[in-house]
C-alpha cells in the first residue's frame, strides 16, 4: 500500500532539510586548504626582509584591502567578557564574515572557570582560524596555543606577551593588553575600539594569516 502523497511530501521535505543542514554545517567533512584571494598591497611588509617572529609591523593603511579568503574558509569566533570593546570586536568579526560569506561559529566562555575549556571547544571544531575577542582570553591562549602549532589564531585588540608562530595579533594604542600579570597598558582606552578600527583590524589580521605573515603583532594606530 502506497503512503499518502502528503506523507511522501513531508518526508521529502524533511530529507531535504537534513541534507541542507549537514552540507552547510558539517565541519567534519574534508575541505580544500584555504588560500588567499588577492595579494597584500605595497607597504604591508617588506617582501625583501620578512618580519622576524614576535616582531611588530606597521602596515600601510589599506594595504590589506585586496585580500579575502577562498570559499569554504572556516572560522571560530572565541569570545569572553562583556563591555564596549568586546561588543565592538564581535560585531566586526560577524560583519566581516557576512560580507565575505564565511562559515562562522561562535564559542562564548561562560565565566573564569570556562576560559581554558572554551579554547579547547574551539580547537575541537578544527577551524581554519580561531579569532579571539576579549582580554580575559589572553592568559588561557598563552597556555594552550604553544601546544597546537598547526592551528592558526588571530587575537584582535590585545596580544600575547610571547606568541608562538601560530598566533598573530592586531593591536593599537588604546588596546595593548598582554596578560601574564602585565595588565592593561597605561594608554588603554575603551573608546579606541571604534567600529572602523575593529573592522580594519579583523581584515588586516586575516590578510596576514592567509599570506603566512604569522606570529607577529600588527600595529594599527592609523587606519
Amino acid at each position: 500500500m502506497r503512503p499518502p502523497l502528503r506523507a511522501v511530501a513531508a518526508l521529502a521535505a524533511a530529507a531535504a532539510l537534513t541534507a541542507g543542514c549537514s552540507s552547510a554545517d558539517d565541519w567534519s567533512r574534508p575541505h580544500s586548504v584555504p588560500t588567499s584571494l588577492g595579494t597584500l598591497g605595497p607597504g604591508f611588509i617588506d617582501a625583501a626582509a620578512p618580519p622576524a617572529p614576535e616582531a611588530t609591523i606597521t602596515p600601510r593603511p589599506g594595504s590589506w584591502d585586496g585580500v579575502r579568503p577562498s570559499k569554504g574558509y572556516r572560522v571560530v569566533l572565541l569570545t569572553a567578557g562583556s563591555g564596549g570593546p568586546v561588543t565592538a570586536l564581535v560585531a566586526a568579526v560577524r560583519s566581516w564574515a557576512e560580507d565575505e560569506h564565511i562559515t562562522l561559529r561562535t564559542v562564548v566562555a561562560d565565566g573564569p572557570a570556562d576560559l581554558v575549556p572554551s579554547v579547547t571547544r574551539a580547537l575541537d571544531m578544527n577551524p581554519d582560524l580561531i579569532v579571539s575577542a576579549g582580554n580575559d582570553l589572553i592568559d588561557p591562549l598563552a597556555t594552550v596555543t604553544p601546544n597546537h602549532l598547526s592551528q592558526q589564531f588571530l587575537v584582535v585588540g590585545a596580544e600575547l606577551a610571547e606568541p608562538t608562530e601560530n598566533v598573530t595579533a592586531v593591536d593599537w594604542t588604546g588596546a595593548s593588553f598582554r596578560g601574564e600579570g602585565l595588565g592593561a597598558s597605561s594608554t588603554y582606552n575603551p573608546a579606541s575600539f571604534t567600529a572602523e578600527r575593529c573592522a580594519a583590524s579583523v581584515r588586516a589580521g586575516v590578510a596576514a594569516v592567509l599570506n603566512k605573515v604569522t606570529g607577529v603583532v600588527i600595529w594599527l594606530d592609523a587606519v
